[in-house]
């Protein structure tokens, strides 16, 4: 039995990933972790919400908060009142100026991304 793809000709999607250096970078990936930890205030919920490990989800955050000139997240440990975590003003901006670069990029590219689309092959038969 051969397994055969059906591209979605309906949303193509456009995954923008700045580099700044070659451990230097911000994607969708590490956009969506801050997302998640300024909506659930945590570090864990937002690993648990992406499917990764608790261990991944403080690297990501360690990493992100030495790529940038000040942390992107701050958090307080456990105890009595129980932790969390928050995004930073610069975090905010982190994460503001991304989402924005990524619209003006669809925006920009949405007629070749359509022209794109429109070439991939019938792979339905």
């Amino acid at each position: 039995m051969t397994m055969t793809r059906t591209p979605s000709r309906a949303s193509p999607r456009l995954r923008l990933r700045v580099v700044f250096d070659d451990d230097a970078m911000i994607g969708p990936g590490k956009a969506d972790l801050l997302e998640l930890i300024r909506d659930t205030g945590s570090i864990s919920a937002a690993g648990r919400a992406m499917r990764m490990s608790y261990k991944r989800a403080w690297m990501l955050v360690e990493t992100l908060n030495t790529t940038f000139e000040a942390p992107l997240v701050q958090s307080t440990r456990g105890g009595p009142q129980g932790g969390g975590a928050s995004l930073t003003r610069t975090g905010a901006a982190v994460l503001h100026h991304y989402r924005a670069l990524e619209a003006a990029c669809r925006d920009a590219g949405a007629e070749e991304i359509a022209a794109l689309r429109d070439l991939l092959a019938d792979m339905s038969a």
